[in-house]
């Protein structure tokens, strides 16, 4: 992965939790607070994450082989999912377990009772930062698409990770305070464990979400609909094509589609004329989306009224720009 904008939120990420794992370890070593021990593992599992990410990014780069003749784009995609799997074990159910002991066993926080409350200001300074620069970066590529449609949309998946670890990270900031300041004012250490038992909801729920969205790319997703409108208009506006039978796209990695297409051509044209027509269709493509790399086109003759039943070389008839494709 180059030295892009989801690299930058990546790194900026990785320096704050290094930071603040260390401070909320040190706060948990002098009062107790298993609050502070789960936020202190919630920013163990991220910095190990954002490293999990950048490997993915560099492993990614690698050249094409005979035994993996698209590349290895999709890597990104499996570290990604290796992150949801680390936060939901390591971060979730550690802090729903320490939120259980807390709450079984309370114990207030009697000695240095500033702190905790102190770190937490700063570590929510701190992760604001990392945030801020995830929402920079992630506004580069959003465009007018809604924060929501964004992470389920986003083809490259370092910038939703980061921004959904670092908004969890921010709210499971606020729930730590939150128990903590409620054990300080009432000395019930149960409050603690309630902000843990917060914490650790908080991360398998941010977890399920990265999950449910990484296994959809892992599986294989097509171009987003702006890009299908792209190509199908590269496609359609020269000569020599009359209409696209039938097409399918994939991403083989977040910076790398697949575009496979059978086009109908004039019945007149030689053969000379179809590879003419069909190499100035690939360049329209690559003009119009950059990211259509491979690209397979065959040329057909549309023929009404048969079905793919008929023979294997023949398509449903489909409108110049099928709706199903829209």
């Amino acid at each position: 992965m180059s030295a892009s904008g989801g690299t930058k939120a990546i790194v900026a990420a990785l320096g704050a939790n290094l930071g603040i794992a260390v401070t909320k370890f040190l706060a948990w070593l002098l009062t107790g607070s298993s609050s502070m021990l789960a936020e202190a593992i919630h920013s163990v599992a991220d910095s190990g994450n954002q490293a999990l990410l950048l490997i993915g990014g560099r492993r990614s780069q690698r050249q094409a082989t005979p035994e993996h003749p698209f590349g290895y784009g999709r890597e990104r995609y499996i570290y990604a999912f290796i992150v949801s799997i680390v936060l939901f074990s390591v971060g979730g159910l550690f802090a729903l377990y320490e939120a259980y002991h807390k709450i079984q066993h309370p114990e207030g926080i009697h000695s240095w009772q500033w702190v905790p409350v102190t770190v937490l200001l700063v570590a929510i300074a701190l992760e604001g930062f990392s945030f801020k620069t995830a929402i920079e970066e992630s506004n580069h590529t959003r465009g007018r698409t809604s924060w929501v449609d964004f992470v389920r949309r986003a083809k490259a998946p370092e910038l939703p990770v980061v921004l959904l670890e670092d908004a969890g990270a921010l709210v499971g900031l606020v729930f730590a305070l939150f128990g903590v300041s409620m054990t300080l004012i009432t000395g019930n250490g149960v409050w603690d464990g309630i902000g843990t038992a917060m914490i650790g909801l908080l991360l398998v729920s941010i977890a399920v979400v990265l999950a449910v969205e990484t296994k959809s790319l892992l599986l294989g997703e097509g171009a987003n609909p702006e890009d299908l409108h792209k190509i199908e208009e590269a496609v359609l506006s020269g000569p020599g094509v009359d209409r696209i039978i039938h097409m399918k796209t994939l991403h083989l990695g977040p910076d790398e589609l697949l575009v496979a297409a059978k086009i109908a051509v004039p019945r007149t044209d030689r053969a000379e004329e179809v590879a003419r027509h069909i190499d100035e269709t690939e360049a329209r493509i690559r003009a119009a989306v950059p990211i259509a790399r491979v690209i397979y086109l065959e040329p057909d003759i549309y023929r009404p009224g048969r079905s793919a039943a008929d023979g294997p070389a023949v398509a449903e008839p489909v409108s110049p720009v099928p709706p199903a494709l829209a």
